[in-house]
């Protein structure tokens, strides 16, 4: 059997209920490199401590936790997107490599396309579409705009998996948050037919065109970037962060005991 030259590294480390890839920003970037048009269809996750508290949340004895849990564990790369994870991964002994989203698809526009590529945007709307257009005129890049409430609007799911399935792009970016994002991936994957690789990247556009600012480099890297987005958008992001996020730490301490015993 042919070695397939896109094949995750191994093995895999888990946290928390999840299996992490092994990849830092670079690593990743050079993993991506190696995706051809054409393809056999794969996907990228970024969790993040937002995405860990909501599946323990859901749990998978619910039909959406359950699906949501496989979509994690069917993607060809899973990624630390979480400083303050991977701080607290190291705690337990556990080193996760970052590999922040909004990294990665910048490091996506910048080296990894190339010239002809076809880019797939799956979210956003016309004048995100219009914004990277002027800015990398070399790459075909589409879009579909799929209404709010996507993954409870069964058409609506529908078209969304026909784009991603029919779009032929050598990348798929999916920018619809979660979980909508890693459950459309997955989607998109057992419709069969799909080619190229999708990433599930939230925000991230909006940082490359500047309709959000993300935070100075020395934030980032005291792992403070929570805070920073807390600052920008308090109304919509407090629950996030000062009641629900909290919950890691929690969660974190109780795996590390399972996995004494």
């Amino acid at each position: 059997m042919p070695i397939d030259p896109v094949a995750a590294p191994t093995p895999r480390r888990a946290f928390v209920g999840i299996d992490f890839d092994p990849l830092d920003t670079e690593a990743a970037a050079a993993w991506l490199s190696r995706v051809r048009p054409g393809d056999r269809y794969r996907y990228v996750v970024t969790p993040n401590v937002d995405h860990l508290v909501r599946l323990d949340a859901l749990g998978q004895d619910d039909p959406v936790g359950r699906e949501l849990w496989q979509a994690y564990r069917g993607a060809a790369l899973v990624l630390c997107d979480s400083r303050v994870l991977a701080r607290l991964a190291r705690l337990y002994g556990i080193t996760l490599p970052l590999a922040p989203g909004s990294d990665l698809t910048v490091r996506l526009f910048d080296t990894v396309a190339q010239p002809g590529d076809r880019i797939a945007i799956i979210g956003g709307d016309d004048a995100l579409l219009g914004a990277l257009r002027a800015r990398f005129p070399a790459l075909e890049i589409i879009q579909h705009v799929p209404p709010m409430g996507m993954v409870r609007n069964p058409a609506a799911l529908a078209a969304a998996v026909a784009f991603g399935r029919e779009s032929r792009a050598r990348f798929l970016l999916i920018a619809v948050g979660s979980p909508q994002q890693e459950l459309l991936a997955a989607r998109i994957a057992a419709a069969d037919g799909a080619t190229g690789c999708a990433l599930c990247i939230g925000a991230s556009l909006d940082f490359i065109v500047g309709r959000q600012r993300r935070a100075p480099r020395v934030v980032q890297r005291l792992g403070l970037e929570w805070a920073h987005r807390l600052a920008s958008q308090p109304g919509r992001l407090w629950r996030r962060y000062l009641v629900d996020g909290p919950r890691i730490f929690r969660l974190a301490h109780a795996w590390h005991r399972g996995r004494g015993r």
